[in-house]
Formats: structure tokens, C-alpha cells, sequence
């Protein structure tokens, strides 16, 4: 069944070297716009002109791109020094493929975790600004824009001090409905009061409130009429909105679930 054409207008993740390897000429028939996700094997491993090829296609076909940062183990906000300077390190990898790909956004974690940086949130919440703060001069200086999405962060307070002390380099919040369902003490409602005002992109898809199971829309319990309500009321607020399937057969329900709900009217072809 051909996808609806509902697919231009949003963005779909997809880690570099399954693009690369697998999906690009799906990615490419389909007209899809790739959140490309950026992790040790793609930074480490994938040579300029194998990025180069990947972006001109990209291009030519008119697609408009996004990255995720890479995450795993990375911790800006360290009191370990050496820890910070691989994360900055990734990041910087990072920074050398935006004029390739010229992304709308690059997405990234906090690192943050209750139980381990809960006691030193102090020094936790300087350092990671520091790094913040350099990145988000770089990005803005290739025309792309910092997003910061939420993980494990038990409630949107846990955030609002690093989006205030960032506003003005026009960092935005990326809210991942997924954590907020299985990870966070807060209510949905609660997480679009607080950071409503900094909402920039979206991860959307489903659980069932026990794990981050990436499920397709519609497929679980999380309350999207909730998000889109909101959206309704607050028109100037339109994000990026990104599908995270995490299965081929998640992608075609998630996108008829999201052509039926379309918050901005509906008229969405």
C-alpha cells in the first residue's frame, strides 16, 4: 500500500548505516524525509564521500533533513572531565557533517538521570550549559537549529533550567511523548504547560506506559489528543513533527493515524 502523502510533511528516523546500507532507495522512492541518526559506527566509520553521496541524494530528490545527535553513554553535563571532552568530541564529529547535510535540527539528550546526577545537580546543570551553549553557537552558525529532547527527565522542571538559560540562542525543546509516557512523573498536559513556549519538533509513537516500546500510533495509550488539542490552541507553535517506528510496519498505520488527527486543519495533503 502506497504511504499517504502525509509523509512529506513530517520527518522519519533512521540510523545513518541502516539508511545507507538498507532504506535509501525506500527513503528516496517514497519521498520520505530521513531524521538520520548519528551514532560511534557512522561517526567512526563511514568515510566523507560515502556521507556526500547519501546527502546529494538526498538533495536531488528535494528532501528536507534532520539529525539525531548521537546519546549513548554521553554525558555533557559530567563532573568527569574526560567524560565530557568524549562527549563534546561526538558532538564536534557531529558538527562536520551539517554543511553536508545542511539538517533542520540536530535532536540530542540531556544525559540527565535522577539517581545519578540528582546530588550534584548544581554542577551538573553548569557544566552541561557550557556545553550547550558551545554547540548551539556552532549549529546556529550553519544555519541549524538545537533541540534538546527529553529522556528520563521525571518532569518538564527538570528541563526548564536549561531551556531558559539557552533562549537566547534560540534552542528548542523536542518532546518525545514516548519518554514522557514510559520514563516521567508528569502528565503530558503538565510537560506541554510548563515547555509549551519551547516546543520545536516531535517524536511521536506509542506505548503502553511500561517501556519504551515504539509502537505505532493508535497502537497504544498514550493520549495524542491531548498534544494535538494543544496544538489546535496554540497555532504559532508548529514543530517538526518526526515518527520514530521502529518497525517497517510501524511507519504506513503511523502516518494514516497522523493523516486522520492532523491538528492544523484537515486538509493536510
Amino acid at each position: 500500500m502506497p504511504l499517504p502523502s502525509i509523509v512529506r510533511k513530517v520527518h522519519v528516523n533512521v540510523p545513518f548505516c541502516m539508511l545507507n546500507e538498507s532504506y535509501l532507495d525506500f527513503v528516496l522512492e517514497n519521498r520520505i524525509n530521513p531524521e538520520i541518526g548519528l551514532d560511534a559506527r557512522a561517526l567512526d566509520g563511514v568515510e566523507d564521500s560515502v556521507f556526500g553521496k547519501c546527502a546529494g541524494a538526498l538533495a536531488e530528490n528535494g528532501a528536507s533533513v534532520s539529525f539525531h545527535g548521537p546519546f549513548v553513554d554521553l554525558s555533557p553535563g559530567s563532573i568527569d572531565p574526560e567524560i565530557r571532552k568524549v562527549s563534546r568530541k561526538r558532538f564536534e564529529q557531529v558538527l562536520r557533517l551539517v554543511p553536508i547535510f545542511r539538517p533542520k535540527t540536530v535532536v540530542c539528550h540531556t544525559g540527565y538521570e535522577e539517581l545519578r546526577h540528582g546530588y550534584m545537580l548544581d554542577q551538573w546543570l553548569e557544566n552541561s550549559l557550557a556545553a550547550w551553549r558551545w554547540f548551539a553557537d556552532e549549529l546556529n552558525a550553519l544555519g541549524t537549529r538545537l533541540v534538546i529532547e527529553n529522556v528520563f527527565e521525571p518532569g518538564p522542571e527538570n528541563l526548564l533550567p536549561l531551556l531558559e538559560s539557552l533562549k537566547g540562542r534560540d534552542v528548542g525543546f523536542c518532546l518525545d511523548v514516548g519518554h514522557q509516557s514510559a520514563f516521567s512523573r508528569s502528565s503530558l498536559r503538565k510537560w506541554l504547560d510548563v515547555l509549551g513556549s519551547y516546543l520545536r519538533q516531535l517524536h511521536l509513537h506509542d506505548n503502553r506506559g511500561d517501556s519504551d516500546s515504539h509502537l505505532a500510533m493508535g497502537k497504544g495509550g498514550i493520549e495524542f489528543h491531548i498534544l494535538f488539542e494543544f496544538l489546535r490552541q496554540h497555532s504559532g507553535i508548529q514543530p517538526l513533527i518526526t515518527l520514530e517506528p521502529h518497525v517497517d510496519d510501524d511507519l504506513g498505520p503511523s502516518l494514516f493515524y497522523l493523516e486522520e488527527h492532523w491538528p492544523w486543519g484537515r486538509n493536510c495533503k
